[in-house]
Formats: structure tokens, C-alpha cells, sequence
């Protein structure tokens, strides 16, 4: 059984909308106590619970973005390989457009790619128009976009793992008792107060969400833990309301540019993590 209590050090070498890293100070009161055995992680974007946690046992991780998955299957089997191509860039905004218009075909050149562009873009968004070219403008970042001590320990951490480019479904391919998930599915919690269902339905849809409060029942009846968290909307508490455990967490929000009105923002964890858990 994995050690309960956040410890993993390495941090995410990808900068990703809706991150959790504001979650991991309340990591020690939302895992089991006694452990878990295996670690499921289906919306995996920049990976911050997961590397906090630091666990030292199975790994499933997935996520829809192909390129995501590849940048982090090559840094777990060649980290210096990609470190190696993306000192070959440098962060300045003609360097940056070159790069965003060339597809390399070496594995390692794509996945040092998909690092810089995240980690020097506007904001740290992934977007594509409609022929699935990244078209996110440079975002003038002066911090430096490659941490080769950082980027090592995340190789480490990702040792063993399983990682696929899978629908959120995968989970039940190899869930056992004791096991834990987290999910955290696309939302955005800036629009909880007018239409947050009718804006997200492309990203993620209201369809979605009921296919994920399957996949808990799912988790619940296999005998596994999960934590999710969610988007602070009627809708979604009514929806996941299970008889577990919800709490109400404030974060701040990051939503918008330099001049953007960035408050604080309330989001649901649901979890069947009982306080004797």
C-alpha cells in the first residue's frame, strides 16, 4: 500500500489550465490513511496530485491528448534525450513561431516541441484551430521554460507508470479494491453563476459528466476510493451526490490575462474517503 501523505517533490514540467496544484495543501486530509494500492489518474494534464503524492506503486495514467502522452512517455524513457533538444530553443518570440509551425517527425524533437511552446506560451493554453494546428500567440514569459534537475525527477516519478491516450472509461480496465482515483474533468468554475453546463458542453459536456458519475458508482461498488474534483454548480452537486463526502475549497483564480480581475473561486471535492479512510 502507497504512503498516504504528499511527499513526491517533483513539480509539472507542463503549465495546464485548470491545474490542481492549489489542491495539494489539502492533500493529507483527503487520502486514505491507511494507503491504496494503485493510482488512477484519467485527466492527467500537468500532473501536479499525482507527482505531490509521490507513489511508489502502480500508475494508470491517461488523458485525451495525444500529444500530452507522448511528451510524457518520452520523458519517461529518455529524459535526457529531451533535455538535450529543448536546449536547442531559445525564448524569444521568432524562435517561438518557428517552432510552432515546424512538426518534427523524432519523437524526442516532438516532445521537447510540445514543452516549449507549453511552457513559453499565452497563459499556458493548449488550443488548435480547426486542421489540429497549435495556434496559441507567444507569451512573452521572461521565466526559463527548461528545469533539467525538475524535468529528471518527474522521469523518475513516471517509472513504471502506464500511459495512454484513453477516454476517462479506462479506468474500470484495471481498477481493484483499494485503489485509488483522482479525476479532475474539464470545467471551468468562472462561469458556475451563468451557464456553466451550456458553456462547457464542447469541452466538456453535461453528457460527460453523468458518464463520470458512472464511473464513481463504478469505483464505489469495486470497493476503490476516489477523489474528484468538480465545478461549484447546482447541477454538478445533484449529479454526484452519493452519500460521500463533498467539501467546498476556494481557490484563486488564474482565469484571463495580466489586467484580468482574478478573485477567489469556489470548487467542489467529492470523495468516499471517509475520515477513518
Amino acid at each position: 500500500m502507497s504512503d498516504p501523505v504528499p511527499g513526491g517533490g517533483a513539480r509539472p514540467i507542463v503549465r495546464w489550465a485548470g491545474g490542481k496544484t492549489w489542491l495539494v495543501p489539502h492533500l493529507p486530509s483527503l487520502l486514505p490513511r491507511a494507503g491504496f494500492r494503485a493510482y488512477h489518474e484519467p485527466f492527467l494534464g500537468g500532473g501536479s496530485v499525482f507527482l505531490a503524492i509521490g507513489h511508489r506503486g502502480p500508475a494508470y495514467l491517461s488523458d485525451l491528448n495525444a500529444e500530452l502522452i507522448d511528451a510524457y512517455c518520452r520523458v519517461r524513457d529518455d529524459p535526457e534525450g529531451v533535455i538535450e533538444a529543448l536546449r536547442a530553443h531559445r525564448n524569444t518570440e521568432e524562435e517561438y513561431y518557428r517552432v510552432r509551425s515546424a512538426v518534427p517527425l523524432d519523437p524526442l524533437a516532438r516532445a521537447a516541441r510540445f514543452i516549449f511552446l507549453n511552457r513559453t506560451s499565452f497563459n499556458g493554453i493548449y488550443r488548435v484551430n480547426l486542421e489540429g494546428h497549435y495556434n496559441v500567440p507567444y507569451g512573452g514569459r521572461s521565466k526559463r521554460f527548461l528545469d533539467p534537475e525538475n524535468l529528471r525527477d518527474v522521469a523518475a516519478r513516471l517509472q513504471g507508470a502506464s500511459l495512454q491516450c484513453a477516454d476517462f472509461d479506462c479506468v474500470r480496465l484495471h481498477l481493484q479494491p483499494k485503489d485509488l482515483v483522482f479525476l479532475d474533468p474539464p470545467y471551468t468554475v468562472s462561469h458556475s453563476d451563468n451557464g456553466f453546463i451550456k458553456y462547457n458542453s464542447r469541452l466538456f459536456s453535461l453528457d460527460d459528466q453523468r458518464r463520470l458519475s458512472e464511473l464513481l458508482d463504478f469505483v464505489r461498488d469495486r470497493g476503490a476510493y476516489y477523489l474528484m474534483t468538480n465545478a461549484a454548480h447546482p447541477t454538478i452537486a445533484s449529479l454526484f451526490e452519493k452519500g460521500d463526502r463533498r467539501l467546498e475549497l476556494k481557490r484563486r483564480s488564474l482565469v484571463g490575462g495580466r489586467s484580468a480581475n482574478r478573485g477567489e473561486v469556489l470548487e467542489y471535492v467529492f470523495t468516499n474517503v471517509g475520515a477513518d479512510g
